[in-house]
C-alpha cells in the first residue's frame, strides 16, 4: 500500500469510529429546556435553580424553564426526569436526598422507582452545610439549651423537614441519635413549607440550607444553633459547628443538574459546557452571595465521584435511621 493510500485509509477509518451528529445533537437545543425543580418554591433547588436559569438563556439563547414537580420529599419530581425522553430537553435539578430514594424503598420492600443509575450527572452547583435553626419565639440561644430542654421533654419539641427520609429529615434524625434525644416530626412537602412552619411556630426547630433560612436569620426570625459543616460557614462565622460541639456529624444539602440515563453523549456534553458557563459567569456568583451562598462547582467527572461517595454516606444514613413510620 502507498503512502496515499494509507492515509486516505486511516482517514476513512477514523470516520467510522467518530459518528457524525445527527441534525438534533448538531443543533441543540433548539427550543426551550425545561428543568424540573422537585420541590416547592422557596427549597434549595429553586434558590439555585432559578438565578442559574436566569443567566443560562442568554448563554443557550433559548428559554430555561423551571417546572416544580413536588412531592414524596422530591421523589415525584426525580420519577418523572428518570422517564422522560432522553433528549436533553427535560432536566433534574435535585439534592442530596436523590441518592436517599432507592434505599428507603428496600427498608419498607418496596421495588424501587428509580435508582441512581437512572440519572446521568452533569454537575453540582453548590455544596451547603446544614444548619440547625429555632424560631425567635423559642428560649434557645444555644445548641446545649436546645438539647438540655429536649432531654427533659421527649417528643414535646416539634421539628419540620422537606419529608420522610429528605434532605433535612436525615440530618436531624442523626443529630437526635447522637445527643439522644426525641422530638416530634412535621414532615412538609419541601424545605420552603418546612420553613414557614417554623416561622409559623408550627414547628420550633429545622435543619436547612444556610441558602434557605439566611434572609430568616439576617431578619432575626430564626437562630442559628450549629453547623453540619466541617468548619464555619464564612456566611455564618459566629455558629459553631457541630464537631466542635462533640457531635462526630457532617452534612451537606448540595444540588447538581441530572440528565435521563440515555441521552446522547454529544447532548450531555454540550448540557455539561452550557452549565460550567453559566456557573461560572459574576451575575451567577452575586446572586448566589445575596442568598449567603458560595459557589462550589463541580463539572461531570468531578461531581461523579463526589456523588458516588456521598450516596454511600447517605445510604448508610437511611440504614441507620431504619424502618420510620413517621
Amino acid at each position: 500500500m502507498d503512502r496515499r493510500s494509507f492515509v486516505l485509509g486511516s482517514a476513512a477509518a477514523a470516520t467510522t469510529l467518530v459518528p457524525a451528529l445527527s441534525p438534533a445533537q448538531e443543533n441543540y437545543p433548539s427550543h426551550a429546556i425545561t428543568f424540573i425543580n422537585p420541590f416547592p418554591p422557596g427549597g434549595a433547588a429553586d434558590v439555585v435553580g432559578r438565578p442559574f436559569t436566569a443567566v443560562l438563556e442568554p448563554i443557550i439563547k433559548q428559554a430555561a424553564v423551571i417546572d416544580t414537580k413536588a412531592g414524596a420529599a422530591g421523589a415525584v419530581g426525580a420519577q418523572v426526569a428518570a422517564h422522560a425522553k432522553p433528549d436533553g430537553y427535560t432536566l433534574l435539578l435535585h439534592i442530596v436526598s436523590i441518592s436517599g430514594f432507592s434505599e428507603v424503598d428496600k427498608l419498607f420492600g418496596r421495588q424501587p422507582k428509580f435508582t441512581r443509575d437512572d440519572f446521568i450527572p452533569i454537575a453540582r452547583f453548590i455544596a451547603d452545610p446544614c444548619v440547625l435553626i429555632v424560631n425567635d419565639q423559642t428560649p434557645y440561644k444555644t445548641l446545649k439549651e436546645f438539647t438540655d430542654d429536649a432531654l427533659k421533654r421527649p417528643n414535646e419539641i416539634i421539628f419540620s423537614s422537606s419529608g420522610l427520609y429528605g434532605a433535612l429529615h436525615l440530618p436531624t434524625a442523626l443529630y437526635m441519635k447522637a445527643a439522644g434525644i426525641k422530638l416530634r416530626h412535621l414532615p412538609t412537602n419541601g424545605g420552603g413549607p418546612a420553613l414557614t412552619a417554623l416561622i409559623g411556630n408550627n414547628s420550633q426547630a429545622l435543619v436547612s440550607s444556610i441558602a434557605a433560612c439566611i434572609g430568616q436569620i439576617r431578619g432575626g426570625k430564626a437562630r442559628a444553633l450549629a453547623s453540619f459543616g466541617a468548619q464555619r460557614s464564612r456566611a455564618l462565622p459566629d455558629v459553631p459547628t457541630m464537631k466542635e460541639l462533640g457531635y462526630d456529624l457532617e452534612f451537606y444539602l448540595w444540588v447538581g443538574l441530572f440528565a435521563p440515563k440515555g441521552t446522547p453523549e454529544p447532548i450531555v456534553q454540550k448540557i455539561r459546557a452550557f452549565s460550567k458557563e453559566a456557573a461560572a459567569t459574576p451575575k451567577f456568583r452575586e446572586l448566589m452571595a445575596n442568598v449567603g451562598q458560595d459557589v462550589e462547582f463541580q463539572d461531570q467527572a468531578e461531581f461523579k465521584a463526589f456523588w458516588d461517595a456521598d450516596a454511600k454516606r447517605v445510604e448508610d444514613a437511611v440504614r441507620t435511621i431504619g424502618r420510620v413510620e413517621g
